[in-house]
């Protein structure tokens, strides 16, 4: 059966040349949300075909899946399957991509368990630096304010999410600054970044020999932050977001010419101190809705035979 290979040489085939697209395009610096969507749509459309050559390999290796598959489906699309005459290879298969996506499962499950963990971990740090007053309860103030030597604030999700900031960055950054630098962190929160960051890190780290999951994981760190800027250059200006972002990282030597782990701020500054130069609101339709387009086209491999067989 040519379907599964077809699905298979398919999200491969994605696999291999959208991060190189992508990696040539200039304009995904300019349009992060845009960008965060086309990688979405790309990585969805691999896994997309993965699910559906397994799927019909385990139709064509086992009658009771066929059953469950094709149940309600005209003889005429069951004969347009060739799922009796197939070798071997379509149970391997199956039995291939099973185990992959129990994996890929697995590595989501551990990414969730360990950022929780995380999480209490950082929460039962903060009670400790920060101890509640008489009468107050865990997660019920949306801001909380420690006592540090640098300057630093970050953004704590869960069922109560809170805004951390240290009282450095309270000296440092002055009016529109720190609104922001809060806008930033809420820009991360409302559009549930920690997400995307838990996905891409489980496929990242379940198949490290598969180049387009650690490319969507790195672009995600930084479109993630790219993407948070402009919310916060949307309502505070792009030179007082700039400012703000050079206040709270001028002390790491992220500005000097040895690299640190926080390498990409002085481009995020340099991004942010740069005259815009968006797409137009058609080229951004057009990407937007081609991206959308991506991962249908797995689907539509895979009804083929059936839609001939109908028409």
């Amino acid at each position: 059966m040519m379907v599964p290979a077809a699905l298979l040489l398919l999200g491969a085939l994605a696999a291999v040349v959208a991060p190189r697209l992508l990696a040539r395009a200039d304009w995904p610096d300019h349009e992060p949300v845009l960008a965060l969507w086309v990688w979405q749509c790309v990585v969805a459309a691999v896994l997309l075909c993965c699910a559906l050559s397994m799927t019909l390999s385990a139709a064509a290796a086992w009658q009771a899946v066929r059953g469950h598959v094709f149940a309600n489906a005209p003889h005429a699309v069951l004969d347009a399957y060739p799922l009796v005459a197939t070798g071997p290879w379509a149970a391997a298969t199956a039995v291939a991509l099973a185990c992959g996506g129990a994996w890929t499962v697995a590595m989501l499950v551990r990414e969730v368990v360990r950022a929780r963990s995380r999480r209490r971990r950082r929460r039962a740090e903060l009670l400790v630096r920060a101890p509640l007053l008489p009468g107050e309860e865990p997660g019920a103030e949306p801001l909380v304010v420690l006592e540090g030597e640098r300057p630093d604030a970050w953004w704590m999700s869960g069922p109560a999410p809170q805004l951390v900031i240290t009282t450095a960055a309270l000296r440092r950054l002055k009016g529109r600054q720190l609104d922001s630098l809060l806008a930033h962190e809420q820009g991360h929160a409302q559009a549930r970044h920690d997400w995307l960051l838990h996905c891409s890190a489980a496929l990242a780290t379940g198949f490290p020999q598969v180049p387009v999951f650690a490319a969507f994981r790195d672009e995600m760190h930084r479109l993630v932050e790219l993407s948070a800027d402009d919310m916060a250059s949307r309502r505070f200006g792009r030179l007082t977001t700039a400012l703000a972002l050079v206040e709270l990282n001028e002390d790491r030597g992220v500005f000097g010419p040895c690299p640190t782990p926080h390498a990409h701020v002085p481009q995020r500054v340099h991004r942010l101190l740069t005259p815009p130069d968006r797409l137009t609101t058609t080229r951004r339709l057009g990407l937007t809705a081609t991206a959308a387009l991506v991962p249908v086209i797995p689907v539509l491999v895979a009804f083929v035979p059936g839609l001939r067989a109908l028409g």
